[in-house]
């Protein structure tokens, strides 16, 4: 078996990093939390050229996937970014149309893969809310066996994280499945979803783990770098750590949704509890060796320190999905 990311899959992880880089992504972010959703929209299509969104939709509906590894990579590039908008609810809703198939599927699935429409996903069990509902052209949401399709949204909700914009879903909404197979389908993007959120987290965690440590290299105490203190080199180093820990495991779950092995949701919790750990603790990691610094808004860092914990929290709480690595 290969550990390894193949040449390609390296070489599609350095173009998305440039293409973020060349979009300002952190000027997007900050637009995006504002309402205007002009450079995050032009950000997805570009996104979408590169092929991201057509990861996880079948071959038969205008995509190439499910490919999870190269959604992995690509999450892992995005989260690193903080690109806004509802990534993986569109990964969730790739898997979830291919496996209910039908009209359904086939108006929106090569929307989705071609970036001309923006979907959002609420599930039972995952919570009320539908990320960024107030843009997307349509939201998914599944309650027991019935799958519906609503547009707008009727409420916002606060959070942490103000480029993470939460919306109820419009009640009722068009009947467009129902079913086992609506069932089924749901289980399975569920688990996409979280896997898609670990690697979101882990992105995050690398990139506050990198901002810290070149601040500490340039912020003095005493006439020295206060990243010469050994307090200071274990805390970073215990950062590290834990997201070195997480890496192979995200890759593991991916490998096993490749195979479509029946432990694949098992080793997807157990993904989404270490990344989303890691991440987390190297918010708090930054957010302490940045000082009061770290709170002003005017840091980039900001939208990074406040993205990790919802990240955590996200399709599968800590405790939840223990519970399924408990289960098995």
């Amino acid at each position: 078996m290969r550990f390894l990311l193949t040449d390609e899959q390296r070489e599609f992880a350095r173009s998305l990093d440039a293409l973020a880089t060349a979009a300002d992504t952190p000027a997007a972010v900050r637009a995006w939390a504002a309402g205007d959703h002009g450079p995050g929209l032009a950000l997805w299509r570009r996104l979408a050229e590169a092929g991201v969104f057509a990861l996880a939709v079948p071959e038969a509906y205008g995509g190439v996937g499910p490919l999870p590894v190269e959604v992995a990579v690509a999450c892992v590039e995005l989260g690193r970014h903080g690109v806004p908008g509802p990534v993986v609810e569109s990964v969730a809703a790739g898997v979830l149309l291919g496996g209910v198939g039908g009209p359904v599927a086939k108006e929106w699935l090569p929307r989705i893969a071609g970036g001309t429409g923006v979907v959002s996903l609420a599930m039972e069990g995952y919570g009320p809310y539908a990320l960024d509902a107030d843009v997307a052209d349509a939201v998914f949401t599944v309650t027991g066996d019935e799958l519906r399709l609503t547009r707008g949204a009727v409420e916002r909700t606060p959070s942490v994280d103000p480029a993470r914009r939460l919306f109820r879903p419009a009640p009722g909404g068009e009947l467009v499945a129902a079913g086992a197979r609506v069932h089924e389908a749901a289980r399975a993007a569920g688990t996409w979803a979280a896997f898609a959120t670990a690697a979101q987290a882990l992105g995050c965690g690398e990139e506050l783990l990198r901002a810290t440590v070149a601040y500490v290299k340039q912020r003095t105490q005493f006439g020295v770098p206060v990243g010469s203190f050994q307090a200071v080199k274990h805390r970073l180093a215990d950062t590290l750590l834990g997201l070195e820990f997480a890496r192979p495991l995200l890759y593991g779950a991916a490998a096993e949704l490749a195979d479509g092995a029946p432990e694949a949701g098992a080793a997807v919790a157990a993904a989404k509890v270490a990344a989303g750990e890691a991440g987390y603790a190297a918010a708090r990691t930054a957010l302490q060796l940045h000082g009061a610094v770290g709170y002003t808004e005017e840091l980039d860092l900001a939208w990074w320190l406040r993205r990790a914990r919802p990240l955590r929290d996200a399709w599968g709480t800590p405790s939840a999905c223990r519970a399924r690595v408990l289960e098995g």
